[in-house]
């Protein structure tokens, strides 16, 4: 996630601050030689402006689960387009998953200063779970093992470990590949976390390098690898090939990764990808290949014009293949 440059102040009030209209022109050209393979794109729904989406989970029956992190709130869609509030936060909120029980685990702040998670019953009644001693920035939420969930911080630094059952967190990685290059700069670090197979992926934002981390048997963190450099990658999703599917946020984009490192763009600002930040496939024989990915708009850098309304997109794309 990057958010509308919002910062802590003395690390714990949150302000925000729109970027200064020329960094628009300042973003290095990455993708400037990227071939494109533009896939079909509808927009499944949309927001008003200035509604920051910024995290996706889809359940078992196929609606998305959708969080909003200024106003706290987590909107249910399903696939047709109809949509509902369906729980909201005293705080802000950041990653969003599923228990083992089918409750919605969430990342955010309670009151909008305490790094926290958590839980958002099938009816949408929420409960705070704990808060997290030092933590700072806790973004994406995935599931490890069992009950063990992993949390990005993205200004700590670090991916805490999550224990469901005990409501305890434990820094589970702390290494210089999940850290921000320069701390001034409020462009988070580690970001978007998936586990495939035995590997957590990673992407660290500021640094725009994606990580590979192994992970043993006991559910230990190995040493991290890099495996791509050069991606501005916010979140993401693997299909069962293992091609990654990136959301780019600032460059208003979605880019596919194969295991080979091939990048392609899949689909841009003309498919409504202006300020892309997260996406997730779809359940079902109708929807398995589709990717529903969510935006701000624009919020964190606006385009020519303003910012535009947060959508919800679907992006159909080939079965997945090793390429």
């Amino acid at each position: 996630m990057i958010f509308r440059l919002p910062i802590f102040c003395a690390l714990i009030a949150m302000i925000t601050v729109p970027i200064a209209k020329t960094h628009a022109q300042e973003l290095p050209p990455i993708f400037a030689a990227t071939p494109k393979q533009l896939v079909p794109a509808k927009t499944v729904a949309e927001f008003p402006k200035n509604t920051f989406l910024e995290n996706i989970v889809v359940d078992k029956s196929g609606t998305l689960f959708v969080t909003s992190f200024e106003d706290g709130k987590i909107y249910r869609v399903t696939p047709s387009g109809e949509k509902s509030e369906f729980a909201a936060v005293a705080g802000t909120i950041a990653g969003i998953t599923f228990d083992r029980d089918g409750n919605l685990l969430v990342t955010g702040w309670a009151g909008k200063k305490t790094p926290s998670v958590f839980r958002v019953s099938p009816t949408g009644a929420v409960e705070t779970l704990t808060a997290i001693k030092g933590g700072m920035f806790p973004n994406a939420i995935t599931p490890l093992k069992g009950d063990i969930y992993l949390i990005a911080d993205s200004y700590k630094g670090v991916i805490w470990a999550f224990d469901a059952q005990t409501n305890q967190c434990r820094v589970w990685l702390d290494a210089p590949a999940l850290t921000r290059r320069d701390a001034k700069n409020p462009v988070p670090a580690v970001n978007g976390l998936k586990v495939f197979g035995n590997t957590l992926y990673a992407t660290n934002t500021q640094r725009q390098q994606i990580w590979r981390i192994p992970i043993s048997p006991d559910g230990k963190a190995g040493t991290p690898k890099l495996f791509m450099e050069k991606i501005n990658g916010d979140d993401f999703a693997l299909d069962g090939a293992g091609n990654l599917y990136v959301t780019t946020h600032f460059y208003n984009s979605v880019v596919r990764i194969t295991p080979n490192k091939k990048v392609t763009i899949i689909a841009g600002a003309e498919q409504g990808m202006t300020g892309s930040t997260s996406l997730a496939f779809g359940k079902g024989n109708a929807d398995r290949n589709a990717l529903f990915v969510v935006t701000n708009g624009g919020m964190s850098l606006p385009p020519k014009g303003g910012v535009q309304p947060a959508k919800v997109v679907r992006l159909d794309i080939a079965p997945p293949t090793k390429r």
